[in-house]
């Protein structure tokens, strides 16, 4: 959909590959959103825990929404694009064709999704060895990172994938490539998800000691040897084939990629809040927290200095704001569970029917009908005797246990729509306890926290904000401009075009955002 706004400005392309989507944006200079575009991506699940997409499919849907938000737009004015993806693992030979990360041999189905838990046996293996590594990742690696997939396809696949591979990238590096033909890695990619650090580059001990000594080498050709800062401006632009398949002029910036909960955070965690009467107004970026609410939640915190926070990823050095530490925690299941919990329950057929019925997502029905029966009391005490413990798919943080499994508590024989709102709201405000318990990790390991700023799907829900202003007790804004990863992609196009000196003047002067506050006492 295009807005009507058709004055003679810079645009940018900001391109987000979420788990079950591909999104693009075209975003003008002043950081408005005049266009954006959605289309659905395949996810494979041959066996619990595994999980599978296709590098053709996503690139073919990037290509897709491209084409849509730039269409009846002066090429001329398009200066850049920035892509921003989950951090799941590609595989591809040495002549980039995909190569199957399945017993199946499906080659098509070339990508470890972020959230597969496959490699548990190695992940575990690599903790054991508590090399010096780990202390960047909170002390213990997660099963979501991709030292233990490697391994994983090294024991389970080696003749069919490990010994074939050309490349394994993370997906936002896979973006930048297959745009640009250059294999260069962002800074961000490879210091969050790989042990990369931005001082020592690799350690070749690590990847020894594990047993991917094969990495070393071939000095880290296949897994890069070539390092980006995010928004920096990759080879030559986008190339003749890569412009037409996207629907751009060739040669244009293409920049140097964020993972995509990155993107969020860097689209929120700068914005101007003068006015507003928040406590971090006149402090210091560091005072702010982004958390990114999507399938997953990813909740991002600044520092001048490292800051070691057991069980939180990081410090990542210059890994989303240059020059900044990055802590990141994080939750595995929050969008996906509230759905699990929802669709699971037996109402739910009632609760959609009476949902279309009334012209609303099943979400503000859900939320319309905790308004009804709640009575004189605040929304948040239906669930006195109703508990869940969130941890669904593990715990990624503080806990760091993927073994961990969730729970429900004070369930009775009822079964109506009633019970379902219930189980809706406790499962909410079980991701909000598990929000404070990561704030409080964070503020007792030497954070300063005190403004919550949120995006991504699950910020679009009213009830979802309001719990975690209540349950954390710090004011919660939001952005008037609800895409902010799209712009957060898009800040690292214009930066990449040089219209923009660095990501900072891009975020800060090149973004204006409106705000809404929410504040405890629902």
């Amino acid at each position: 959909m295009h807005s009507g706004r058709q004055t003679s400005v810079k645009y940018y392309v900001g391109i987000d590959v979420g788990s079950a989507s591909v999104r693009a944006a075209l975003v003008d200079e002043f950081g408005t959103v005049v266009a954006h575009a959605e289309q659905p991506i395949q996810i494979w699940e041959p066996q619990p825990d595994h999980y599978e997409q296709s590098s053709a499919d996503i690139w073919a849907a990037c290509c897709a929404v491209t084409k849509k938000v730039v269409c009846g737009v002066d090429a001329s004015q398009i200066r850049g694009v920035g892509f921003d993806a989950t951090c799941s693992l590609v595989v591809v030979d040495k002549q980039f064709q995909p190569l199957a990360v399945n017993s199946q041999g499906q080659n098509n189905r070339n990508v470890i999704m972020w959230m597969d838990h496959r490699a548990v046996s190695q992940v575990d293996r690599i903790n054991a060895t508590q090399h010096r590594v780990l202390s960047y990742v909170g002390g213990v690696m997660s099963v979501e990172m991709q030292p233990p997939k490697l391994l994983w396809i090294k024991e389970n696949l080696q003749e069919s994938c490990w010994e074939k591979a050309g490349y394994f990238f993370d997906l936002p590096d896979f973006l930048s490539w297959k745009a640009t033909g250059v294999t260069a890695r962002s800074l961000c990619t490879l210091v969050c998800k790989w042990t990369y650090t931005s001082d020592g580059g690799w350690d070749d001990s690590f990847w020894k000691i594990i047993g991917l000594e094969d990495l070393v080498k071939d000095k880290y050709e296949k897994i890069g040897n070539h390092v980006l800062s995010p928004g920096e401006s990759v080879g030559k632009g986008l190339t003749p084939e890569a412009a037409k398949e996207l629907g751009l002029p060739k040669g244009i910036a293409v920049a140097a990629s964020l993972i995509d909960a990155h993107a969020g955070g860097l689209g929120v965690i700068g914005a101007d809040v003068r006015g507003h009467n928040l406590p971090c107004e006149n402090q210091p970026i560091t005072s702010r927290v982004a958390l990114i609410c999507g399938t997953s939640s990813c909740h991002m915190g600044v520092s001048e200095t490292p800051i070691f926070v057991p069980g939180v990823w990081g410090p990542y050095f210059s890994a989303m704001v240059p020059g900044l530490w990055l802590n990141e925690g994080g939750q595995s299941a929050t969008g996906k569970l509230i759905e699990h919990v929802v669709q699971g329950h037996v109402a739910f057929p009632e609760l959609q029917s009476k949902a279309a019925a009334s012209a609303q997502s099943i979400y503000t029905y859900l939320n319309s009908h905790l308004d009804l029966i709640k009575k004189s009391l605040p929304v948040g005490f239906l669930t006195v005797d109703l508990h869940v413990w969130p941890d669904f798919h593990g715990n990624r943080s503080p806990l760091t246990d993927l073994t961990l499994k969730g729970m429900v508590v004070g369930l009775t024989l009822s079964r109506g729509l009633d019970e379902l709102a219930l189980i809706y709201l406790a499962t909410i405000q079980a991701i909000a306890l598990g929000t404070r318990h990561i704030l409080e990790a964070m503020e007792a390991a030497g954070h300063h926290i005190n403004t919550l700023f949120l995006c991504g799907g699950l910020s679009k829900n009213p009830l979802f904000v309001q719990m975690h202003a209540d349950i954390t007790g710090k004011p919660v804004v939001l952005s008037k401009e609800v895409e902010s990863v799209l712009v957060g992609a898009a800040i690292l196009g214009a930066c990449a075009s040089g219209d923009f000196a660095s990501i900072q003047l891009t975020s800060v002067d090149g973004i204006s955002v409106w705000l809404e506050v929410h504040s405890g006492g629902r």
